[in-house]
């Protein structure tokens, strides 16, 4: 829980700006927002993927502009393989 205590010679808007900086140091509002509702298992594991999809998608576009695109292609070939039953 974020506390900040006032000091004597400090203002109200200080006291509060060191306040909000605290808040979001803690990360406070998105612990909020991630239980604000309740998400079946099913979404959360769709959630997931969409976000990771999109974190490989943006590793691949990064990769094609430096010319990695070979490597990267060699690289999910191991991955691949390795998860194969």
């Amino acid at each position: 829980m974020a506390e900040v205590i006032i000091q004597e010679s400090e203002s109200l808007e200080n006291a509060l700006r060191r306040f909000k900086r605290k808040v979001q140091q803690e990360d406070i509002i998105k612990e909020i927002k991630k239980h604000s509702f309740y998400m079946k298992p099913g979404e959360k594991r769709r959630a997931k993927e969409a976000l990771s999809a999109f974190a490989e998608a943006t590793a691949q576009e990064a990769a094609a502009r430096s010319g990695l695109t070979s490597l990267l292609v060699a690289a999910r070939r191991r991955t691949s393989e390795n998860q194969a039953p």
